[in-house]
């Protein structure tokens, strides 16, 4: 029997293609497991202080995403009163990417500075509003944030959220 050495080259392409993309969905499985910041975060409202006017992130899920990249979808109330729901997907590395769902902010920027903690940037119009950090606990059980900025209105503020692993 004679083969046809096109679909050969054809299901050698197909077999590399479906390799690969199995060794990236790993490469991403074991950075979430192996990053301790991965996961569900409550808010602990009792732990927190957070400034009237400004939006208060009650639930924040850290889930990775294809290509080592990290998406970070955001629910609280905004400093109106109103239900918030925010999504940035990005690497942490430190880079600028967008932010949707965030009329206060278009890009963020996160920076992994160690295991236990994250340096974050948010600006709108390439202007930095507020930056801040995460810190994770020793048990990683939970985690403080600590963001500084100005409000919408110009009103500086420092609010330290708590949050606890769901």
């Amino acid at each position: 029997m004679k083969r046809n050495p096109g679909s050969m080259s054809q299901m050698k392409i197909k077999t590399l293609a479906v390799t690969l993309a199995m060794w990236v969905a790993a490469g991403a499985i074991c950075f979430a497991a192996s990053n301790p910041q991965m996961g569900t975060w409550k808010l602990n409202e009792a732990k927190s202080k957070i400034t009237p006017g400004t939006t208060k992130n009650t639930m924040v899920v850290y889930k990775s995403s294809m290509m080592g990249k990290v998406k970070i979808i955001v629910d609280g109330i905004d400093g109106m009163g109103k239900p918030a729901h925010n999504e940035w997907t990005g690497k942490f590395d430190g880079k600028d990417c967008p932010v949707t769902g965030d009329p206060t902010t278009d890009v963020r920027a996160y920076k992994q500075i160690d295991d236990r903690k994250i340096d974050i940037t948010n600006k709108k119009g390439g202007k930095i509003v507020n930056s801040g950090h995460v810190v994770l606990s020793a048990d990683g059980k939970s985690r403080t944030l600590t963001v500084t900025g100005r409000t919408p209105k110009g009103k500086k503020f420092t609010n330290t959220a708590v949050y606890d692993k769901q």
